[in-house]
């Protein structure tokens, strides 16, 4: 039941986190995940309710000093309609592509996204490829302070981040991609966009003549969390990539997921995904 007694919408990142301070606060921005999971019981909302949207520096997208900076409150259409996150960042763009539907993507925020921390998130796949932080502000002591995290140690298990509770999750700060750097997303489900991911798979490298360098694979759907593959990523680094490569690398990503069965898949139809996709993907950027 929701039992809502203060609604607030701040208009600085200074009010935002002064209302954090002085808590129990529930944060909502797009509301798309927030509101269908706390009628379903999932969430708890907190006595006050705050609509970040009215805080201007939790928007945009720019590139400076070698780091993306993506606002929060940017929307999966504003950063499919970016040419420069279709060029730069394209797993990010495909992402965005397989979202949900154009209403759903016109609230949905990237921020929201992260903070959901679902082990499905379609933009966290990519995120983990590019090696992003997120950005986090809040005044524990009556002065503002911000901290920086990578995705990977943020994200806590399905539903769970390591946010506090006085925090708010103001960017998405990504190294530039090095010169040369392609990357792609593949999302499995029943219909290519509506549905939650069975599967994805983010990869990221540079081609060197034959090789991969530079080489990022994560998946999602198949652990608690999104997460990076280490050990298959090793398999492809400065190896040409022939089938000897490619097989190693299949082996090592079964080793490191660890999906589970429920209404979407078996342990086993995730593990055939992930094979059958990633060996796709490998082809397909293997030079002719």
């Amino acid at each position: 039941m929701i039992s809502i007694q203060n609604y607030v919408a701040p208009k600085s990142l200074d009010e935002a986190a002064e209302i954090l301070r002085n808590g129990p606060v529930t944060i909502v921005a797009g509301g798309t995940d927030l509101m269908p999971q706390s009628r379903a019981g999932k969430i708890d909302i907190k006595p006050t309710l705050m609509n970040v949207r009215h805080i201007p520096d939790l928007r945009g997208l720019s590139e400076a000093n070698g780091v993306v900076r993506i606002g929060a409150l940017t929307t999966m259409t504003e950063l499919l309609a970016s040419p420069f996150v279709e060029k730069r960042l394209a797993a990010l763009w495909q992402a965005c592509d397989h979202f949900a539907s154009d209403q759903l993507r016109n609230a949905s925020t990237i921020g929201g996204n992260i903070c959901n921390a679902s082990p499905a998130g379609d933009t966290l796949v990519p995120l983990l490829v590019y090696n992003a932080k997120v950005v986090l502000v809040s005044k524990p002591n009556g002065a503002m302070t911000s901290r920086r995290t990578p995705l990977p140690g943020f994200l806590a298990g399905p539903g769970k981040t390591r946010r506090e509770p006085g925090e708010l999750l103001t960017a998405i700060e990504i190294p530039s991609p090095p010169a040369g750097m392609f990357s792609e997303f593949f999302k499995f489900g029943t219909r290519p966009a509506l549905d939650i991911s069975t599967i994805s798979i983010g990869l990221g490298a540079v081609r060197d003549g034959e090789r991969l360098r530079d080489v990022r694979i994560a998946f999602g759907a198949v652990a608690p969390t999104p997460i990076r593959a280490p050990k298959t990523e090793a398999a492809l680094e400065g190896k040409p990539l022939d089938g000897a490569a490619v097989e190693a690398a299949l082996a090592a990503a079964n080793d490191e997921i660890r999906p589970i069965s429920d209404v979407r898949a078996s342990d086993w139809y995730r593990r055939e995904l992930v094979r059958n996709i990633l060996r796709r993907m490998l082809h397909h950027v293997r030079k002719p």
